[in-house]
């Protein structure tokens, strides 16, 4: 019998469903976006009921689309957006309020405020995160301070918490398991990554319980089962990691210096350290990259906010693009005299700059200028960030060589146009590889190899195949001339100079 996992890979803008069979070939996929809510400037949420019905109809259907039946699915493997916080009520199971989304930025007072008050040494020894709204630990402490009733319902322990990952899993088991793995608890802010356990010091200044908190498994783990009735008969969950993670796991990223960048709605570069925990002196995080029996390997991170989400403004807020594939020739048929740059901050700087205050820039405009030159200038903008990035890390380790390979993923590396100028500012080998959705495969590969169904990570490594090496062909007073255009309009938005 063929050994089939289905992934749920829960994101940003869309939930997704792919089954894979065991030579990683996709099978069967359905997608659903999801609605974003904007409240507020710089406030994002989104609806948890609607991120769970949209991963089970998806589930759904890409069983269906595969020709299987439940019972033919060996596992279930659990991918999604890290961070985004979900607190609900455990006797009814309703959420309190709606999930805030891992870009929000309504608790950058609170992080200002712990780092006024010398917190945030403490906070990246032990997590390797630093102050910043972006993280789980301040949105909980905001849902608990600003929903009616909710800090006297947490002292009578009525309330969980979850990230995506563990509000899916609680529901998916019916209430049976109130758990998260190694990866997604290390975003929280609460999780001390070098003891591998909830940290009481950071929970008293974050003011959050630790009885609303999950348990902590390793990322292939026994999570229990789906219930009967959410697809026809239970299926094991034995994968869970955060979508970089997962990404990073898909890339078959085993090797300490392994790099990984993926191009979603944000867009994140992941270097891998091994077993060395490698504080950053560049405003990178130090996180877990995976947990499996009990071992963990570290990583490298950088965090850009706005990628995919970048093009989806292009779309749905300028309405220069109807689809996001006219980027390319758009960009192509821009004139190159023109330097126009976009600094995407539209929900404030992720690394390595870390300025919440920060709102995006769209400068160099001149009267010959089209949305051609913007549609360009978006699409470099995720390249320079990238750059930012890469030089951080290599300042960061010296295991990182100037010539680093960068594996990518995600929506967006699958542009020609861009995964080559990527390349150009980079100075350094662009691997694509033929499946794109490694996010997804990394979560089926933790289910499928602990069910015993797949190959181990050596096996699994062997299986990664290239689709285009993009190599550079920019020369080096181009690439320094296009890079200090690029730090003057990033130092134009900055606010914390």
């Amino acid at each position: 019998m063929p050994n089939y996992i289905l992934a749920i890979d829960q994101g940003t803008t869309s939930s997704r469903a792919i089954v894979f069979n065991e030579k990683y070939e996709i099978c069967g996929v359905a997608q659903q976006e999801i609605e974003q809510i904007f409240p507020q400037s710089g406030w994002v949420e989104h609806n948890p009921d609607e991120i769970l019905s949209s991963c089970i109809e998806t589930s759904r259907e890409a069983i269906k689309k595969a020709g299987l039946a439940s019972a033919d699915i060996k596992a279930i493997g659990i991918t999604n957006q890290r961070e985004t916080t979900i607190v609900w009520d455990k006797s009814t199971g309703k959420a309190i309020h709606n999930a805030i989304v891992w870009q929000d930025r309504r608790t950058a007072d609170f992080c200002n405020s712990l780092k006024d008050a010398g917190h945030e040494n403490l906070f990246s020894d032990k997590t390797g995160l630093l102050l910043d709204p972006y993280f789980s630990g301040t949105k909980i402490n905001w849902l608990l301070d600003n929903v009616d009733g909710a800090r006297a319902k947490v002292e009578n322990g009525e309330l969980l918490f979850g990230t995506v990952d563990t509000w899916l899993l609680w529901n998916l088991t019916k209430g049976k398991t109130h758990a998260t793995d190694a990866t997604n608890a290390s975003r929280t802010l609460l999780f001390n990554i070098k003891t591998q356990q909830w940290d009481s010091e950071l929970l008293k200044l974050l003011n959050v319980p630790s009885t609303i908190l999950p348990k902590v498994l390793d990322c292939a783990a026994d999570f229990g089962e789906s219930g009967a009735s959410w697809f026809g008969s239970p299926i094991p969950i034995y994968g869970i990691a955060g979508d970089q993670q997962a990404a990073t796991l898909g890339q078959a990223c085993f090797e300490a210096g392994m790099m990984k960048s993926t191009y979603g709605t944000g867009c994140f570069a992941m270097l891998n350290t091994g077993e060395t925990f490698v504080p950053s002196s560049n405003r990178l995080l130090t996180t877990i990259a995976y947990r499996l029996n009990g071992n963990v390997t570290y990583a490298l991170e950088g965090s850009i906010f706005m990628a995919g989400a970048s093009v989806q403004w292009l779309r749905d807020g300028l309405g220069i693009i109807e689809r996001a594939d006219q980027c390319d020739e758009m960009a192509k048929d821009s004139d190159p005299e023109q330097a126009v740059y976009l600094v995407p901050a539209f929900t404030g700087m992720g690394a390595p700059y870390w300025d919440a205050e920060a709102r995006g820039l769209l400068c160099g405009l001149t009267r010959s200028s089209t949305p051609k030159e913007i549609v360009r200038a978006t699409l470099e903008a995720v390249c320079y960030q990238t750059a930012d990035l890469l030089q951080a890390m290599r300042e960061d380790w010296l295991n990182v060589e100037g010539n680093t390979v960068l594996r990518v993923d995600g929506g967006m590396a699958s542009s020609d146009w861009t995964m080559q100028f990527l390349a150009d500012i980079l100075d350094a080998p662009v691997d694509r590889p033929t499946v794109l959705e490694t996010t997804a495969l990394g979560a089926a590969w933790l289910a499928g190899q602990y069910a015993g169904a797949w190959d181990d990570a050596e096996g699994f490594a062997k299986s990664w195949r290239l689709d285009k090496q993009f190599t550079s062909q920019m020369n080096i007073q181009k690439r320094e001339e296009k890079m200090t255009g690029w730090r003057d309009a990033v130092n134009r938005t900055l606010t914390s100079k």
